[in-house]
């Protein structure tokens, strides 16, 4: 595929709304493989490892979260630099213009939700975290995480879509009936809130400042997409992981430094 890249139109919906809705962004053989690749997944209990990735759901109802996921295959490796998004991420949360600009990959994961789950409301600008805010200064954006999560299946009506605040990223008052994040409140009713329905291959990027969470699934079957969170290039993994070094040598030169940005910087060891 040839690199998609944000429209000045789509750089106004982004600013107005913290999402867009990238269209197609992933090729079918691509989807075909990662679904393979989920459908051979071992049966995997809360806190186990598979090789260098971790299952570690958010909360009991936000279905099974296998975290690092790029170190589950091919063709999640392949979702590193996927032309369907990369340069969008570049553009609004890569520091694009300044001494440190590039890009690093803050958290990865594979979730898989079935009915009856949900992911509760988190987010917004009131007190955000520096690490997920959103800014536009002096021609450039400065958002410090944004997010793609690439829909594996259709998510429509009844499926638990991503649900979003548009414009809460720049909220400057709490929601009044959001509650704490501590109480697992649910998305489905709440005032402002909308759904993002997305046909299998589309992928939505946001910034993470977004009032955002995930609507309750009540269809039979599962809702899969992975999550990719980008940030500038000088963060660090949220939860510590790291890539092993078998997967960093079969990567290209490029993937390799968005996962590990700035090297190890060692002296020289001595021979024999």
């Amino acid at each position: 595929m040839e690199k998609h890249t944000p429209t000045p139109l789509e750089d106004f919906l982004f600013d107005l709304r913290g999402y867009l809705v990238l269209e197609n962004a992933v090729e079918p053989q691509l989807l075909d493989e990662l679904n393979g690749a989920i459908d051979a997944l071992p049966p995997l209990g809360y806190g186990e490892w598979l090789g260098n990735a971790q299952r570690r759901d958010y909360t009991a109802s936000t279905g099974l979260e296998i975290h690092n996921c790029v170190e589950l295959g091919t063709p999640f490796e392949k979702l590193i630099d996927h032309p369907g998004w990369i340069e969008y991420v570049r553009h609004y949360c890569g520091e694009e213009q300044s001494y440190v600009q590039g890009l690093f990959i803050d958290e990865c994961m594979l979730s898989v939700r079935e009915a009856g789950g949900h992911h509760p409301v988190h987010s917004g600008g009131f007190r955000g975290a520096l690490r997920g805010a959103y800014h536009y200064n002096h021609g450039v954006f400065r958002c410090g995480q944004c997010n793609i999560i690439l829909a594996l299946t259709d998510v429509g009506p009844g499926d638990g879509s991503t649900m979003v605040i548009p414009g809460s990223h720049k909220s400057n008052f709490p929601h009044p009936n959001a509650g704490d994040y501590s109480k697992l409140d649910r998305m489905d009713n709440l005032e402002g809130a909308v759904e993002l329905y997305l046909k299998k291959g589309d992928a939505l990027l946001f910034v993470d400042g977004l009032m955002h969470g995930g609507g309750s699934r009540t269809n039979p079957g599962q809702r899969r997409v992975t999550i990719f969170r980008y940030g500038a290039s000088w963060g660090s993994t949220r939860y510590g992981y790291h890539y092993s070094q078998a997967l960093l040598d079969r990567l290209t030169p490029e993937q390799r430094k968005i996962l590990q940005p700035i090297a190890p910087l060692r002296p020289p060891q001595p021979e024999g």
